[in-house]
């Protein structure tokens, strides 16, 4: 799930950015409701956390907008205004849950979680492909019920392949979707975790096969057993 965080607070951001990524989120962070806006026209953002004090347009304000237009990001308004009639404000507008601030990092973790789940529970909790299963909600792979021991960004990448199964998928798009804006992650990078992937899946029957110039694409299942 990526993340994006606006907040004017930069000691407060990063600190933020730096434990929702432990917790193995894609996070990017913002200092602007003007910000914000041209981060979601360029990235596929899933879970915004929102300042309500910002600089120039006011949280309150930004996400009147976003959800007027039919915006669906997860939106978790954090903010030190904690009386109620805030609190039943920021939800009126649209907001999926609100945390005042100060705040336990515990806390906020343990929400944004659970929102990820929601939204991972509105698409798909399971991707099945032949004997492939991704729990998208434990984020495990598995191939005839048994574990596949993919390390954190092998994970991202195959869940973002089998999410978009029948389409080509870039070099770019995928580091975009995989990383945060102040990652850098090349194309020989790429090519390295995708041949990575494939030998723990072709033994399977499971391909993904390379577009020349354009990208990926899963193929489709067979239960024809792979040629020697």
């Amino acid at each position: 799930m990526r993340v994006l965080i606006v907040e004017d607070d930069a000691m407060l951001a990063d600190g933020l950015t730096a434990t929702l990524r432990h917790e193995g989120f894609v996070v990017d962070s913002v200092a602007s409701a003007e910000q914000a806006e041209a981060a979601i026209k360029v990235s596929e953002i899933d879970l915004i956390i929102l300042d309500i004090g910002l600089p120039g347009m006011d949280g309150f304000t930004w996400l009147r907008r976003l959800r007027s237009r039919g915006d669906e990001q997860a939106v978790l308004v954090l903010t030190a205004r904690d009386a109620v009639s805030d609190r039943v404000h920021g939800l009126k507008l649209g907001a999926d849950d609100y945390l005042p601030k100060p705040f336990a990092p515990e806390e906020l973790t343990a929400r944004v979680s659970a929102l990820a789940r929601r939204g991972r529970a509105i698409r798909s909790r399971v991707i099945e492909h032949g004997p492939l299963t991704i729990d998208l909600a434990r984020k495990r792979a598995m191939i005839h019920g048994k574990p596949i021991d993919l390390p954190q960004r092998e994970h991202a990448i195959l869940e973002y392949l089998f999410s978009n199964i029948d389409a080509i998928v870039g070099k770019e798009k995928i580091a975009s979707a995989v990383a945060s804006w102040d990652e850098h992650i090349s194309a020989n990078a790429i090519e390295v975790h995708i041949s990575r992937l494939r030998a723990k899946l072709e033994p399977s029957g499971i391909r993904i096969r390379t577009v020349r110039g354009l990208g990926y694409i899963v193929e489709p299942w067979s239960d024809e057993k792979p040629q020697a």
